[in-house]
């Protein structure tokens, strides 16, 4: 079947990009008055409504899928640990329903569209296993970011700390008051767990974790060795935040020199996807005679299938890890 396109559907689109636009700016004008010292992370806004701090850790361990004593919920463990590590708050069971939802409704739309069983069961098998490992991952690795870029700052707040006389409990506290999301909720963790039991090594061991990001295994080893055979804590995490930030920098400036190549990447990938939808546009009835051939989808696969391969080596050869 061609493929038509309707210049309404742009019309369409761009009159819910305004009115959501609108929305978004009414928001902001009469609904977004409330403190930003309340706002500033999620344990925070939680402690609004319940200033017990002990039941907040529980909420916030159950929201990543941990139990109330912080093991893990699920037999899978890799699968618990993605879960915990990408930062979702909609729990575990909230989450399963979701990708039902989703499941579902892509069942449905494969039979409505092709009426084939075997497509929508496929459908619905993608939606439920590789699509949702795959947003995990993709919210895994924008979490771990977001915390790389937040974390030097972290440690400065530590160390201005340090220097007052604040013991170390009492510094990671500060961070979680001072501090956005991801690093303000999870110091919050850490300072409501060592507030209810849990000793300092233990703590930070189980904020790497939670996290799983590079730098943590650093600031944990600091902190352990400092607690079991002192030192100038103050002065390793002062040079551990140069550190960060350097490799921080290096990151960023080969990303720059290698932004000729990414944009290569994106055209080369993007091209034969756009020329087929102009020539569509344009002359709906181009490839309208071979539509109906099976040797045209099997070329159209084999075709996906390179393009998928090309991107993933050049993928590889701009993505360079520090």
């Amino acid at each position: 079947m061609p493929f038509e396109f309707d210049s309404i559907y742009l019309v369409y689109l761009f009159v819910a990009l305004a009115a959501g636009l609108f929305a978004e700016s009414i928001y902001l004008l009469f609904f977004s008055t409330r403190s930003y010292r309340k706002n500033i992370n999620r344990r925070l806004r939680l402690m609004e409504a319940e200033p017990a701090r002990e039941a907040v850790l529980l909420q916030l361990r159950r929201e990543r899928g941990l139990s109330t004593d912080g093991d893990y919920r699920l037999p899978l463990v890799a699968l618990n640990r993605l879960i915990l590590q990408s930062g979702l708050t909609l729990g575990i069971g909230k989450f399963a329903l979701y990708v039902a939802a989703v499941a579902l409704i892509a069942f449905g739309a494969v039979m409505v569209l092709r009426g084939a069983v075997l497509e929508a069961f496929g459908a619905a098998l993608f939606c439920c296993t590789l699509l949702p490992l795959l947003v995990l991952k993709f919210m895994r690795s924008r979490r771990r970011k977001a915390f790389g870029a937040q974390f030097p700052d972290a440690l400065d707040i530590i160390v201005r700390s340090l220097r007052a006389g604040h013991p170390v409990p009492i510094a990671i506290g500060m961070v979680a008051r001072e501090m956005p999301d991801p690093i303000g909720s999870e110091f919050g963790i850490v300072s409501d767990e060592i507030t209810y039991g849990s000793d300092l090594e233990s703590a930070m061991r189980n904020l790497y974790f939670r996290l799983g990001q590079d730098d943590l295994p650093l600031f944990v080893t600091a902190v352990a060795i400092q607690g079991s055979t002192g030192g100038n804590l103050g002065e390793i995490l002062e040079n551990l935040s140069a550190v960060i930030r350097e490799r921080f920098k290096m990151r960023r400036k080969i990303r720059s020199l290698a932004s000729e190549g990414r944009a290569s990447a994106s055209i080369l990938s993007s091209l034969p996807i756009l020329m087929f939808l102009v020539i569509q546009v344009i002359t709906p009835q181009f490839y309208a005679s071979v539509w109906s051939y099976d040797i045209t989808k099997i070329a159209l696969a084999i075709a996906g299938g390179w393009m998928l391969i090309g991107n993933f080596i050049m993928y590889r050869m701009v993505n360079f890890r520090i």
